[in-house]
């Protein structure tokens, strides 16, 4: 009996990880706990289907499973990190928050910035809710 067949857009375990925003460890313990199906490759690596990442990938990010802030929001695309950077104009705040491997820039009101305390090492969490969302594939 050969090898199965290599899955479709294949995720090396680093690689899904990355994808993930999470450790090598965390993804490595998830797939031993059955959370998430692997396979090896030809060199004994294990690696995921992109279809099962996305898949898990959605599981993951689901309200129920996502980290409650006690507040209902139509919004589902939520980004925690800390506070980089907050420059204070007159009247408008520039704030950087680095999510995880992301970089998130808002302009927001001053006004705002100085009753939500955000200064840098503060927690925040970039939520976001757009009609327009630019998508690039990445090869």
């Amino acid at each position: 009996m050969g090898q199965p067949d290599r899955p479709i857009n294949p995720y090396r375990i680093g690689e899904a990880a990355a994808m993930l925003g999470v450790s090598a460890d965390t993804m490595r313990r998830w797939v031993d706990a059955g959370r998430l199906a692997a396979q090896r490759d030809e060199h004994g690596h294990r690696i995921i289907a992109g279809a099962e990442l996305a898949s898990f990938a959605r599981e993951l990010a689901r309200p129920e499973n996502a980290e409650s802030e006690g507040r209902p929001s139509s919004a589902r695309n939520r980004f925690p990190g800390i506070v980089t950077d907050v420059l204070l104009g007159d009247v408008a705040a520039q704030v950087e928050i680095q999510a995880g491997p992301f970089r998130v820039v808002s302009l927001i009101s001053r006004e705002s910035a100085e009753e939500l305390n955000l200064v840098p090492g503060a927690p925040a969490t970039a939520v976001i809710k757009s009609t327009n969302v630019v998508v690039e594939r990445r090869s």
